[in-house]
């Protein structure tokens, strides 16, 4: 374990002129005082690190030293070769690119690990869409990809929904493809808008294609489907992207928002011990959850009385239905009735 870490920090100081105690252990995942024995561990055995004292010291290699312990190990040639996906290669148009590149690691490898990309291939596959959805790929994707590598501005036109419609997870609002009509007063009303961006990253959610980017000249971060674009100009400018933004972070923020902000409805269930196991498959799996957790005990039937945050009555209707008699609608009053009509429904077409 020391071993790998001590080599981590040559290669850490290595691919930088120099680190502080503090940001080699945050890489390293260890104490300020371990980072400190280490570098001394590297210097008795004859590794160059020098220590910089002061605010702006730390540690960096003298002399332009190299390390040689660059060779890759089976686990880490084959993990290297599951790092890309390869129909978002494709769809982005750099699956030329990739080939080339894992080509020329192959021909790195010592002969022992040229059969890293078959063996890991044959392990693991990546299949991103969600089931039930032909999958289909912007026909903009490779323009913005271009953008987003070339940190270069570009000019758009975007389907913008308003009046009701659901926001994306960066603000931006898309109908619920897939899910019930939205009642009449939530009807969605499209038009486009255009806006020069600054393309930041590219998510893949679920066979979607999302698009980070912060509005031109200092504006807010956002999110846009790419489907979504009518067109796209790149700029003659570049852009200088702010290191401080973290990709993976603000996704998984602005995800999270998305979600919270679907939730808009509220409806009280009460029910059986089979409807309390299926809840979680029936509606949004964190909102069952939450319901569970702050319902009461089970009532002298047996019965849990939980308050669930739903996104909408239709949405509602469509999801507990499948709980069948598991679950009994107590409010909204409207939301009951319509259960009500339904079991009537059954009851006459399966009376003999």
């Amino acid at each position: 374990m020391r071993a790998a870490r001590l080599i981590k920090m040559v290669l850490l100081l290595q691919s930088r002129s120099s680190m502080t105690a503090a940001e080699l252990a945050g890489e390293l995942e260890v104490s300020e005082r371990t980072v400190t024995r280490d570098a001394q561990a590297l210097s008795e055995a004859g590794v160059p690190v020098y220590a910089e004292r002061g605010r702006a010291g730390g540690y960096r290699l003298v002399g332009g030293y190299r390390t040689r312990l660059t060779g890759l190990a089976r686990g880490e040639a084959e993990a290297l070769f599951l790092s890309g996906v390869p129909g978002a290669l494709r769809e982005m148009g750099l699956e030329d690119a990739a080939s080339a590149a894992r080509l020329k690691v192959s021909a790195a490898l010592l002969p022992s690990l040229r059969d890293a990309s078959r063996s890991a291939a044959q392990r693991f596959h990546l299949d991103a869409p969600n089931w039930f959805a032909e999958p289909a790929t912007p026909g903009l994707l490779p323009a913005v990809a271009d953008a987003v590598w070339d940190d270069r501005r570009i000019t758009t036109r975007y389907r913008r929904t308003e009046r009701g419609g659901r926001p994306e997870p960066g603000g931006r609002t898309e109908p619920g493809a897939g899910r019930e009509p939205a009642p009449e007063t939530e009807r969605e009303v499209e038009r486009e808008v255009e806006r020069e961006l600054e393309p930041y990253g590219l998510v893949l959610k679920a066979g979607v294609w999302y698009l980070c980017a912060r509005v031109a000249d200092g504006g807010a971060f956002r999110v846009y489907r790419i489907d979504r674009f009518t067109a796209v100009a790149p700029g003659e400018e570049r852009f200088t992207r702010d290191e401080a933004f973290d990709l993976p972070a603000f996704w998984q923020e602005r995800a999270e928002q998305f979600a919270r902000s679907l939730l808009r409805a509220e409806v009280v269930v009460r029910l059986s011990d089979e409807g309390v196991r299926r809840l979680p498959y029936a509606v949004d799996p964190r909102s069952a959850r939450q319901a569970l957790a702050a319902a009461g005990a089970p009532d002298r039937d047996g019965l849990v009385t939980a308050t669930l945050s739903v996104e909408s009555e239709e949405v509602a209707h469509g999801q507990l239905t499948g709980l069948g008699p598991e679950v009994e609608v107590l409010a909204p009053a409207g939301l009951r009735e319509r259960f009500a009509r339904d079991a009537a429904r059954f009851a006459g077409l399966y009376r003999s």
